[in-house]
């Protein structure tokens, strides 16, 4: 029996040893690799646990070819070559040339946009919207509730699909994880060609749980697109609330998300015809997908064309992409502003080169401000990211905590020229592992506006102080905080 004790111990060592060396061969960042290393050391049993579910690397898969990108992007990039007087800032052609080079991401002008910062403005226009579509609607989301607003979705897009409309949704498997089967083959009965993104199901459950999409758009008609953080649930328009003693407690949800006309809806659509190659294996290039820029008013059915300097352009960010885009769009910002840059998100744990941009821009005299939820919904992000809020206010940096409920919102904003809005957290998963999506635009009075969503939400919140809520805490916390922050680019 002493023999068959032995005998595991020896399988276990030589697994957890595989592990670490497949780690080191990885060539991560050495916060990641080091993380993990403590982890598979520290951690008997759940340790190598831990790493099968979350650690191994998919970047070297290919997740889809080239080639079918290339396909898919040239009808966007037929119509960029017809764009007249397409004039880049002269102070984010840099910027702006990165995302071309690295993300095919192209810079489209003439666009309308809508900054939706409440769960009814993004149903109440989402629905319109659907109601209207006549050729086709494409959503991607990372959450898709079987609540009552999930259903209100779900119907009205049955209802379209019954029509004729051609209805294609891509959802998250694990972002879905407690939405029943029943919830979704409604849909697939209705009409609606629905796919679960990367399903994970054992023995693949290892090599997949760890790579989300967490994308949130969609295409109407190709006329129309969405954009943001916001997902389909119903606490994005009602907050989260439960019982407790026989009382109602919980918190608003404060969220930002984009409705946009224009050519910028072309990329939005490449991103999600990406995505549905992804799942289905259906390469969509139709003409149809991309039809003739028209924008509708308000108040009226009559369309018309749009002419204006307001450029965007929709990048993404992949762990299967060769760099981090989105993230490199951060410290591209950071470092070249001259007078401001603000930021929103509900998870501050950044990677060490956005920490260092974020210390440098504070340092150099740059107006840096961040904001962050008072009170968050995962307990450990919170302790995690508390070291790192430290040493950026250290350098000089304004954080301010959101205390008039849960802010989900990711958003920047620099210099009245530049911001974007999208679905990117600040933090090691948004920018390393998941499948994310952002607006960047450069336009000043669309950059004003998104300032002013900043600054509302400012006056909604309490600067953070450093003597009174940072360095006088309990050596235990302090402590606690240190061992979590080693488990951040995990998390």
């Amino acid at each position: 029996m002493i023999y068959v004790h032995w005998l595991i111990l020896t399988i276990y060592a030589l697994i957890v040893v595989g592990a670490m060396l497949t780690v080191l061969m990885d060539n991560r960042q050495p916060a990641k690799t080091m993380a993990w290393m403590l982890v598979l050391v520290f951690l008997p049993m759940v340790g190598i646990i831990l790493y099968f579910f979350f650690g191994q690397n998919t970047r070297k898969e290919r997740l889809i070819s080239q080639q079918s990108a290339d396909m898919l992007t040239r009808r966007s990039m037929a119509e960029f070559t017809e764009q007249r007087d397409l004039r880049i800032p002269d102070d984010y052609q840099t910027l702006v040339t990165l995302f071309v080079n690295q993300n095919w991401a192209l810079p489209f002008k003439d666009n309308q946009v809508d900054i939706l910062t409440n769960g009814y403005d993004f149903v109440h226009a989402l629905l319109r919207d659907i109601a209207q579509a006549s050729d086709h609607i494409h959503l991607v989301t990372y959450i898709f509730s079987d609540d009552a607003l999930g259903n209100l979705v779900a119907d009205a897009l049955i209802a379209k699909a019954r029509q004729g409309v051609e209805v294609r949704v891509v959802y998250d498997d694990v972002g879905c994880w407690n939405v029943s089967n029943d919830f979704f083959e409604r849909m697939r009965d209705g009409g609606i060609e629905v796919h679960a993104f990367m399903p994970v199901k054992f023995p693949a459950f290892t090599s997949k749980v760890n790579y989300r999409n967490h994308r949130k758009m969609c295409v109407i008609d190709g006329h129309i697109g969405y954009i943001g953080g916001m997902n389909i649930a119903t606490r994005y328009v009602k907050g989260k609330w439960k019982k407790v003693h026989g009382q109602l407690q919980g918190q608003p949800w404060r969220d930002t998300h984009l409705r946009i006309q224009g050519g910028a809806v072309y990329g939005i659509q490449r991103a999600f015809l990406v995505d549905w190659y992804f799942v289905d294996r259906t390469l969509i290039s139709s003409r149809r997908y991309y039809p003739e820029l028209t924008w509708f008013g308000e108040q009226s059915s009559e369309s018309k064309t749009l002419h204006n300097d307001c450029i965007i352009q929709i990048v993404t960010s992949s762990p299967v992409a060769p760099s981090p885009d989105i993230m490199q769009g951060y410290v591209r910002i950071l470092s070249q502003a001259r007078r401001y840059v603000f930021m929103a998100t509900p998870y501050f744990l950044p990677t060490e080169t956005v920490l260092f941009a974020m210390r440098m821009a504070a340092e150099s005299g740059i107006d840096v401000r961040l904001m962050i939820p008072q009170k968050t919904d995962a307990l450990l992000v919170e302790w995690a990211s508390r070291p790192y809020v430290h040493e950026i206010m250290q350098a000089g940096v304004k954080v301010y905590l959101y205390k008039a409920g849960f802010n989900h919102s990711k958003l920047l904003v620099c210099d009245d020229n530049l911001c974007t809005c999208g679905s990117s957290n600040i933090d090691f998963r948004s920018f390393e592992n998941n499948f994310e999506s952002n607006a960047f635009i450069y336009d000043h009075q669309l950059a004003m506006r998104m300032k002013a969503v900043f600054l509302e939400d400012q006056a909604e919140s309490v600067l953070l102080n450093e003597s009174t809520m940072l360095s006088r805490r309990p050596f235990i916390n302090r402590l606690w905080e240190s061992v979590t922050r080693l488990l951040a680019p995990l998390l």
